[in-house]
């Protein structure tokens, strides 16, 4: 999970990001001399340095309580809940912490129920939950007991070989425990009695849910002195060519193209040698994809994409160019952003667009997508192969700025001339300055600013736009946190 730097190559683990030993004191210095305090500073740096985190799946058969469960651990109500399964949410994935611990929760509540029955339903969305999870909660509803449609998930489960918390849901008092201590016969382990709605026992369930959380990714990313190819996740709408684009940089067909959105169903994951390098290439296109169950498909598409984006180094989004940018587009692009994957633009299909076309694409481009404007972009053809050349360096841009690392005395001279030339705003008759900075990890770059007040949304974007301007990021989101300067009275109390 961190993306520690070890400095003096002595292979020591740090707690203070990608900062090395001497830098890191200096920094310390700097940040006492400015009268911050140096745990708070430290806690900071630890924050922004973290690695992907690892991802918890919540499953289970309908109606057994999972978005609310979500909810609870999660401390926010984000998750739809409603008393029917097919509940279809744009966003799947969110952020919690627990007894200091940060991690991944990917609720699988909504689905369609299909014409093959429930168990189909079930297995597809727990298979593609738990392909990207590192753990699983496993909520039943205690009130009912187990049910078949249980047992096929237990077997999935067994399976995926996955740390598994059973969660035995809906036990609002003692007397709902007895049917708790009946989940045994699962036979995976002590079933948590919880109430979801409540809170009541959630905090023994997520302790328990750390004890079985990696402190570090299950995967180490490829790369330069960690070994294994870097890994590239083609996403995109259903039919945009994703499997044709797989097939044409195999130089064969070792993918099922069919005109059907949805044709892939398992994961497909490729070795392919590109400009004398090996790169793993992962297709996405796999949906259940039947006529009656377009919201359903859809779900379990968000499911995969995610799924294959928690895996991937690089998120290559293929856009179909012949038609609209769709809001479907856009939610994929900014689910690889807040995955904090490095990101390539390739609009698909290019060969097919009229000079109409091709005017009214740039115009697109610039108004829906202006939130991406680092991003690499290619024009390709699938399916003749057009400018396939120019994939590969697009994504050696990307993943080169998704490296990269600017010394904390060259960004601090960057931020010094930056608020000297364009201070904050005045407000409310202050004039917040950000008084020094660094950048705590890589992979994507992170950095976390120490300021004097409240620094606005505006600013920050401005400090983004001109770090990019000035070192690049090229192909890569930034993360900027800032932390203000408690008053020194407050802070004594």
């Amino acid at each position: 999970m961190n993306d520690h730097i070890h400095s003096g190559g002595s292979g020591e683990e740090h707690d203070h990001g990608a900062l090395g030993d001497a830098e890191y004191a200096d920094f310390m210095e700097l940040a006492a001399e400015e009268g911050f305090d140096l745990e708070e500073v430290e806690d900071a740096i630890e924050a922004a340095g973290h690695g992907p985190l690892p991802v918890l799946a919540v499953v289970g058969r309908p109606n057994v309580g999972k978005s609310t469960l979500v909810n609870r651990i999660i401390g926010r109500r984000e998750a739809v809940v409603e008393d029917k399964p097919g509940v279809t949410r744009d966003r799947v994935t969110y952020e919690a912490e627990w007894a200091g611990r940060r991690f991944k929760v990917v609720d699988t509540g909504g689905w369609e129920q299909d014409v093959l029955g429930i168990d189909a339903s079930v297995a597809a969305q727990a298979e593609y939950a738990i392909e990207a999870a590192d753990a699983v909660v496993f909520v039943v509803d205690a009130k009912v007991g187990a049910t078949d449609t249980d047992e096929a998930v237990v077997r999935l489960l067994r399976k995926a070989g996955k740390p598994v918390v059973l969660c035995a849901n809906k036990v609002d008092g003692p007397s709902g425990e007895a049917d708790a201590a009946y989940l045994w016969s699962l036979g995976l382990g002590e079933p948590y009695p919880v109430s979801a709605l409540h809170g009541r026992g959630t905090g023994d369930m997520l302790d328990q849910v750390l004890a079985v959380l990696p402190e570090a990714p299950r995967e180490t990313f490829g790369g330069a002195g960690v070994g294994g190819p870097r890994r590239i996740a083609l996403i995109g709408r259903p039919n945009v060519g994703k499997s044709s684009l797989l097939n044409k940089v195999a130089g064969e067909e070792r993918v099922v193209v069919n005109e059907l959105a949805g044709t892939t169903r398992d994961p497909v994951d490729e070795l392919i040698e590109l400009g004398g390098v090996t790169w793993k290439f992962v297709d996405t296109a796999g949906i259940r994809k039947r006529v009656h169950l377009q919201q359903g498909a859809d779900y379990y598409a968000s499911l995969r994409t995610a799924a294959a984006v928690e895996k991937a180094e690089v998120a290559v989004v293929l856009i179909d160019a012949a038609e609209s940018i769709s809001v479907q587009d856009q939610r994929i692009i900014t689910m690889a952003v807040e995955a904090g994957r490095a990101l390539v633009l390739a609009y698909n299909k290019w060969d097919t667009l009229d000079e109409e076309r091709r005017y009214y694409l740039e115009r697109e481009i610039e108004t829906e997508l202006g939130q991406v404007t680092w991003a690499p972009r290619v024009n390709v053809s699938a399916y003749t192969g057009r400018h396939m050349e120019k994939l590969v360096p697009a994504i050696e841009t990307a993943l080169a700025g998704w490296e990269t690392r600017v010394p904390t005395g060259r960004l601090n001279a960057f931020l010094g001339e930056l608020v000297a030339a364009h201070p904050h705003p005045v407000r409310g008759g202050k004039q917040p300055r950000i008084l020094f900075g660094t950048q705590a990890g890589t992979r994507p770059p992170r950095f976390v600013l120490f300021a004097s007040g409240f620094i606005e949304a505006g600013y920050r974007r401005f400090i983004e736009r001109r770090l990019r301007e000035e070192f690049g990021f090229e192909g890569t989101p930034i993360h900027i946190s800032v932390r203000v300067r408690e008053k020194r009275g407050a802070r004594r109390k």
